[in-house]
């Protein structure tokens, strides 16, 4: 894993465009990991895709983190300030893809949710419906008494502790934040998206860019290859002197 490019994340960005969250997930993976293919990709389990991702977010653009959110109770604007690897959590092997847990009369047998799971539920509008489609594609065998049972007829005590392993197990699909608002001192917990983060912060960058390189074109003729091939210091010279 090592820094994206100038050119290859612009190209990454104007692929993304049009793109799904889940899409733009992968197509960041897929930029970064060319041995791999889109579908291999779409197999890694959720946390271990986020974890990736949050690994790739360091090296484009740093480990120092900054989210913003509006406080649930005031609405003014929060921020914290962390590291990568500050949530950065320790995830299973991806050989272990089959997992088991027994709960009274009860053995199932499930594997983590990913990417597909992801593109095949993110179309169902209700969160519940999504929520429960997505634990029944998780899960691969249920026994009661050694007998097979569809995941539909599981009460939901064993619902509930199955999803709690699986959130257990992938931790690092689901990284938590505490806020706290610097006006009503109002603290909250909210859920950090990494792809959502990353994606914004791509698209803030990739708008600067093309607004500099189109500066530097019309001020020397250059040709954006020529000008993303710069480093970013020579590129920053070259603007400050364009704009006195």
């Amino acid at each position: 894993m090592g820094q994206l490019s100038a050119s290859r994340l612009l190209e990454v960005w104007e692929q993304g465009l049009a793109a799904t969250p889940v899409e733009r997930a992968l197509l960041l993976l897929s930029a970064d990991q060319a041995e791999e293919s889109w579908a291999a990709l779409s197999k890694l389990s959720i946390g271990t895709r986020d974890a990736r991702l949050l690994k790739l977010r360091a090296e484009t653009f740093g480990s120092s983190l900054q989210a913003i959110c509006d406080c649930p109770h005031c609405g003014e604007a929060a921020e914290i300030s962390f590291e990568a690897g500050d949530i950065l959590v320790d995830i299973p092997d991806e050989e272990d893809e089959l997992f088991s847990l027994t709960t009274g009369n009860y053995k199932v047998y499930f594997r983590l949710p990913d990417s597909r799971d992801l593109a095949a539920t993110a179309v169902v509008g209700d969160r519940t419906l999504a929520a429960r489609q997505l634990f029944h594609r998780c899960v691969i065998e249920a026994r009661q008494d050694d007998k097979i049972v569809s995941s539909d007829g599981l009460p939901s005590d064993v619902m509930d502790a199955v999803a709690e392993r699986i959130s257990r197990i992938d931790a690092q699909s689901n990284i938590e934040l505490e806020m706290t608002c610097p006006a009503c001192s109002h603290t909250w917990i909210s859920h950090f998206d990494i792809v959502a983060f990353f994606w914004m912060e791509i698209s803030s960058w990739a708008k600067r860019m093309l607004r500099d390189i189109h500066s530097l074109a019309c001020a020397y003729g250059w040709s954006e290859e020529a000008i993303l091939a710069l480093s970013p210091a020579r590129r920053q010279a070259y603007l400050e002197m364009v704009s006195g």
